[in-house]
C-alpha cells in the first residue's frame, strides 16, 4: 500500500507539472519559440548528464551510440520530440492553450490507431466506439475553427510517433532523453551561439529570464523522472487514466487564466471528445488493459 501511495503521488505530481507548463513558457518571452526550445534542449542535456554522472550510468548510456540501429531510431525520436516541443511552445505562447490541450486529449486515441494500423493490434468494441466519437468531436471543432485543428493534430501525432519509436527502442527515459538532447546539441547550441553573436539572444541580458531559461532543462527532466517512478509502482491502467490530468489542467488554464475564446461549437466539440475519453476510461477500468496507454508520458 505504501508503494502504491508513493506511485500515485509521483504520477499525479508528474501530470500536474506537465499540465502547468502553459504557465511557464510565457515567462520566457520575449525569447521566441525556437530560442526557448533550444535552451530547453541544451539545459536538459546538462541536467541529464549530471544525473547520469551521479548514478554512474554515463558510460553505459553513451555506449549505445555505437549501435547504428539505435542511433538511427534516436535521431528519428529527436526530430519528433523537437517538432512536439516547437509546436507546443509556439501554441502556448500564441494563445492556443485550449487547442494544445485537445492534442493531448486525443493522443491516446492516436496511439490506439498506431497500435491497430502499424503494430497490427486488435481493438475492442468500446475502443472503436471511442475513436469514432472522438473523430466526430474533432470534425465539429474543425468546422468551428474554420480549419482542421492543426496544432492539436501535430501534437498528438508527433507525440504518438515519438512514443512508438521509444517503445521499439526500450530505453530508460533518462538514458533516452540524454542521448536525444546530445544529438540535438549541435543545431540547438549552434543556434544559441549564433543568437548571442548577433546580440539578439535573451540569455544573459536579464538575470530573472536567464535563470528561467536554464531551469527549462530542470522542469523538462523532473516530471519525466517522477513519471518513471510511478510506472514502477502502479498498474498501467491507473497511469493511463492519470494522463488525462495534464490536458484537463491545460484546458482550465486556457479558459480561466488565458481567457481564450470558447464558442458554443467548441464546447460541443470538447464535450464529444470527453465522452470518447470517458468511454475509453471505462474500457480500461473494465479490462485492466494497458494496450492503449503504453506511451503515457507527456511533454
Amino acid at each position: 500500500m505504501k508503494s502504491y501511495r508513493i506511485g500515485l503521488t509521483l504520477g499525479v505530481s508528474a501530470y500536474l507539472t506537465w499540465g502547468l507548463f502553459p504557465l511557464y513558457w510565457p515567462l520566457l518571452e520575449p525569447a521566441n519559440s525556437i530560442e526557448i526550445v533550444s535552451h530547453r534542449a541544451v539545459w536538459t542535456f546538462v541536467f541529464c548528464i549530471g544525473l547520469l554522472l551521479y548514478t554512474g550510468k554515463l558510460k553505459s548510456t553513451f555506449a549505445l551510440l555505437k549501435n547504428r540501429k539505435i542511433v538511427l531510431r534516436l535521431i528519428t525520436s529527436t526530430l519528433l520530440i523537437s517538432v512536439n516541443w516547437l509546436v507546443y511552445i509556439w501554441g502556448v505562447n500564441h494563445g492556443h492553450v485550449v487547442e494544445c490541450a485537445l492534442g493531448y486529449y486525443i493522443n491516446p486515441l492516436i496511439i490506439i490507431a498506431f497500435g491497430v494500423f502499424l503494430l497490427k493490434e486488435k481493438m475492442r468494441k468500446l475502443q472503436w466506439i471511442s475513436v469514432a466519437i472522438a473523430s466526430l468531436g474533432v470534425i465539429v471543432l474543425a468546422i468551428d475553427y474554420g480549419r482542421p485543428p492543426w496544432i492539436a493534430i501535430a501534437l498528438a501525432t508527433s507525440w504518438g510517433s515519438y512514443g512508438l519509436v521509444k517503445k521499439q527502442l526500450g530505453l530508460g527515459a533518462l538514458e533516452g532523453l540524454a542521448i536525444e538532447t546530445t544529438l540535438s546539441l549541435i543545431p540547438y547550441g549552434g543556434y544559441l551561439i549564433w543568437l548571442g553573436h548577433k546580440g539578439t539572444g535573451q540569455f544573459g541580458h536579464h538575470l530573472g529570464l536567464t535563470i528561467l531559461l536554464i531551469l527549462a532543462g530542470v522542469v523538462t527532466a523532473i516530471p519525466l523522472l517522477m513519471f518513471n517512478g510511478s510506472t514502477n509502482r502502479l498498474k498501467f491502467t491507473i497511469i493511463g487514466l492519470l494522463q488525462y490530468i495534464t490536458p484537463s489542467v491545460q484546458f482550465i488554464i486556457g479558459v480561466l487564466v488565458r481567457h481564450e475564446t470558447m464558442t458554443t461549437g467548441r464546447w460541443i466539440g470538447f464535450l464529444i471528445v470527453w465522452i470518447a475519453l470517458i468511454t475509453l476510461g471505462y474500457d480500461l477500468v473494465r479490462s485492466g488493459s494497458s494496450s492503449d496507454n503504453r506511451f503515457a508520458e507527456l511533454d
